[in-house]
């Protein structure tokens, strides 16, 4: 028996390390609002040392944390290793914000941290805990490589760090001793072994594949689903300022709004939670590009929106599953209600034809072959093709309050990566009775991201009021992100 261990990385998970390059990288956020109180030393500032020394204590029930990449010689698929050189300071850092304080220099904060490209020779994530923050309290800023998690695990992640009660005891960190890594001669020996072996596996992984990627549907609707993720991928996505080529640099800004009242816009003009989000983006987007001097008749602006299709018992799993339907946004469409109806129609056509299971039938092929070397292939064709405008993902978090060490969670704002020619992203994640929504954009190509901010209220605001049947509510101005 072998004396090192590895893992290799699954094609699903091995596609984000695919799609990183020095301006698009692959990383998965979200800034988080604590009460500071609890959190503080009897001379004001943040316990550092107590704050590493709760993780520490969780660590074991994330192992991947603790893992760094490797890659199989002449081969070069990546595979998880023990950090032997694991150094928890370097992962949880510490910083300020200057005075006042505000959430305007927490964005900025935040945009320079997802700004830079997380170190590959080590675990691909970090958090910054960000003292100074004005009405007494403080952030942390979790940021994670798209290869370890999605969003619906790095759910599962904070309520690892979390606490449904405000116990402020920090557990004893279990002892942990990193297994042995291969060489890479061990490594490139045990991966021709591996080959050399596949034939006689090969019955059982196509088997397993049919199970997996087609349960609960019949072969014709598994043929459909391919062909509805092929035709969605084949066409091109309009041409709009938000499709350019992007640089490293990142602004962000984010807002929140009442899960109540999407909750009332759903119930009384049907769908679904994510409906809602998608029609409000949609009425954002209008504004937004009719400022920018754009028309939206008749553009086709195309949206990933993200499906999770984690099984019960892969729940607490750090990987990827999550598929994605490939829709059009209506965003040519002037009335708020008809926007949100073309909206809950194109999703209930979504579902009924099994978009997200064809995006899922292709990763288990890919799987299937166990390589990345036709997976670069195909994200090099659909780069060029250019078969969507932007991400929208809505990923639900808990209803109840959260808290760190006794410090109650206030406010969670995600965020998703910025892909290839895609300036803007949208995260949405629930909490507390509220929706938060996070916005990464591309420092150049973005500069007015605060108006977007408000065209999202905006947008929220008019379908409540045909929703209800009132008028729309003027908010106040709101300062740009940056």
């Amino acid at each position: 028996m072998a004396s090192f261990r590895y893992e290799r990385l699954p094609v699903a998970d091995g596609t984000f390390l695919a799609f990183e390059d020095p301006n698009s990288h692959m990383t998965i956020g979200a800034t988080l609002v604590f009460e500071a109180g609890p959190l503080m030393t009897p001379d004001g500032g943040l316990d550092i040392e107590r704050l590493r020394a709760h993780i520490a204590s969780r660590l074991h029930q994330i192992p991947r944390y603790r893992q760094r990449l490797d890659w199989v010689p002449i081969e070069g698929h990546p595979v998880w290793v023990d950090d032997d050189h694991f150094t928890l300071g370097y992962h949880v850092r510490h910083t300020a914000l200057p005075r006042p304080g505000d959430e305007r220099a927490l964005k900025r904060l935040t945009a320079r941290v997802m700004s830079q490209q997380l170190d590959r020779g080590k675990p691909l994530w970090e958090a910054w805990f960000v003292e100074g923050l004005e009405d007494g309290r403080c952030g942390l800023i979790i940021k994670t490589h798209h290869c370890m998690t999605d969003g619906v695990a790095a759910v599962e992640l904070a309520t690892v760090l979390l606490s449904p009660t405000p116990d402020a005891t920090v557990d004893e960190a279990p002892r942990w001793t990193p297994r042995p890594a291969p060489t890479g001669s061990e490594l490139l020996r045990s991966e021709l072994a591996r080959v050399v072996g596949a034939p006689w596996r090969l019955g059982v992984a196509a088997r397993d594949f049919v199970a997996r990627a087609t349960r609960g549907l019949t072969v014709r609707q598994s043929l459909g689903a391919l062909w509805e993720i092929s035709r969605a991928g084949l066409r091109t996505a309009a041409d709009t300022p938000l499709n350019r080529p992007i640089g490293p640099h990142r602004r962000v800004d984010w807002i929140s709004i009442d899960l109540g009242g999407v909750k009332t816009v759903k119930n009384r003009l049907g769908g679904t939670v994510n409906d809602v989000v998608l029609a409000v983006v949609a009425g954002a987007l209008r504004r937004f590009l009719h400022r920018r001097r754009m028309s939206t008749d008749g553009v086709d602006f195309r949206t990933v929106v993200p499906v999770s299709v984690r099984d019960v018992e892969e729940r607490g799993m750090m990987n990827n599953r999550a598929s994605a339907w490939i829709i059009s946004l209506p965003i040519g469409e002037r009335d708020p209600r008809r926007r949100h109806t073309r909206v809950r129609q194109t999703t209930e056509h979504m579902k009924r034809t099994h978009q997200a299971r064809g995006v899922q039938i292709l990763g288990e092929i890919a799987g299937l072959a166990g390589s990345l070397t036709f997976l670069h292939l195909g994200i090099r064709l659909m780069q060029l093709v250019n078969p969507y405008n932007m991400i929208v993902t809505n990923v639900p978090g808990p209803p109840i309050p959260l808290y760190l060490l006794g410090a109650r969670l206030l406010a969670g704002y995600p965020m998703v990566p910025l892909f290839e020619n895609q300036a803007l992203g949208v995260a949405v994640s629930s909490y507390g009775g509220r929706l938060f929504f996070g916005f990464n954009a591309d420092w150049d190509l973005v500069p007015d991201l605060g108006y977007f901010a408000r065209d999202v209220e905006t947008s929220f605001d008019e379908l409540v009021a045909v929703a209800t049947d009132t008028e729309v509510r003027t908010r106040p101005g709101r300062r740009a992100s940056q």
